[in-house]
């Protein structure tokens, strides 16, 4: 199944991890992420209760918006219907992709993989793109997997047709070296989040993409 139009991602891809913000409220994470010039952002709070969760995203989506930035929901297809999100991001255990589909519509589906197998697997199924990773390994997230690389990187990138977007200890430092290797986007949450001054550290990741 292929899908009818390919998505073209920014270069960067945020994830706002309520979890992650460093004590400060989600709001101000979320507007400094915008005034940074983001624009693709995936909400990700897996403790979050549903009701908070719903919330939390109707009002994220507002503000994605009015910024025109797209806007996705992980794990939670029943919360990105109901927020109005562009899309949903699901991982290999989530809801199966035919499922999703069947309530997303022609809304944004992303799929997490781990290799060129899953990958295949994701593009054959109707995915409109996927997540790829740990690259670099990760502390905010249990994956299970160990570290790509740059060399399985290539490798998908040789698989599949669907725009990559990359994960996993991803910095400003090294940002550079997956999208030589071939990724769409780079999803980085620690090294922005944790930055002093969030919209100042988008800037920069995002200049190192005009100078690559």
């Amino acid at each position: 199944m292929s899908t009818p139009h390919r998505i073209v991602f920014p270069a960067l891809y945020a994830i706002l991890d309520p979890e992650q913000t460093k004590g400060r409220s989600t709001n101000d994470v979320l507007q400094e992420l915008l005034k940074g010039g983001v624009k693709a952002l995936q909400l990700r709070a897996k403790t979050m209760i549903p009701r908070e969760f719903l919330q939390l995203a109707r009002e994220a989506r507002a503000l994605t918006r009015s910024y025109n930035c797209m806007f996705i929901v992980n794990d939670r297809v029943d919360i990105a219907v109901a927020s109005d999100a562009d899309g949903v991001h699901l991982g290999q255990e989530d809801l199966p992709l035919p499922a999703a589909r069947k309530l997303m519509g022609e809304k944004i589906i992303g799929i997490s993989t781990h290799n060129a197998e899953q990958a295949r697997e994701a593009e054959q199924s109707g995915a409109d793109y996927i997540g790829f990773g740990p690259m670099f390994g990760t502390v905010t997230k249990a994956t299970g997997y160990t570290a790509r690389g740059l060399a399985m990187l290539r490798e998908v990138r040789q698989t599949v047709n669907l725009p990559i977007v990359v994960i996993g200890g991803i910095t400003e430092t090294n940002v550079n070296e997956v999208w030589q290797a071939g990724a769409d986007s780079a999803a980085i949450i620690s090294d922005i989040l944790g930055a002093e001054h969030i919209a100042t550290k988008v800037r920069r990741i995002q200049s190192c993409y005009d100078r690559s």
